[in-house]
């Protein structure tokens, strides 16, 4: 359940990337961080999202935004979701659910009447100092990019 909230200090995290690189919240200190929330690499609407962040990546970077996406796919497949739609960032393989689970991100869902557990898509905007400035309970994927845009304009 998402108790995070503007203002309160991001969870720390650490994780291996579709590379195989550590990455850690520490890493951004003095940068804004773009953390998004994903289900699924390949499904269609993670798909349609990371993809718009992918297209609008050069400004997002021009603005000082470093992006990372988080999901429960393995590495493997988090690089298969890279390799086939070119996407410049890194995609953490958040398979134990630790970093989920600390966002409060993983929830339950309902589709067609049935419930389930899964990753809420969300994305959080965090400061150069590791403060939650904004976050974006339900993202449109289809303009994320300029949602987050407009936010830190």
């Amino acid at each position: 359940m998402l108790t995070l909230k503007t203002g309160d200090k991001a969870p720390t995290f650490s994780a291996i990337d579709q590379n195989g690189n550590k990455v850690s919240l520490k890493d951004f200190i003095g940068k804004r961080l773009v953390l998004f929330f994903y289900p699924q690499a390949g499904t269609p609407t993670c798909t349609v999202e990371a993809c718009n962040l992918r297209d609008h990546f050069s400004l997002l970077k021009k603005k000082g935004l470093v992006i990372v996406g988080v999901s429960p796919d393995e590495g493997k497949n988090q690089k298969k979701f890279e390799l086939k739609h070119q996407l410049p960032f890194p995609l953490l393989a958040d398979t134990d659910l630790k970093i989920a689970k600390a966002y409060g991100v993983w929830d339950k869902k309902k589709l067609f009447g049935h419930e389930y557990m899964g990753i809420l898509r969300t994305t959080f905007i965090i400061d150069e100092k590791g403060k939650i400035v904004h976050l974006f309970l339900k993202p449109k994927s289809k303009i994320h990019a300029e949602e987050i845009l407009h936010e830190i304009a």
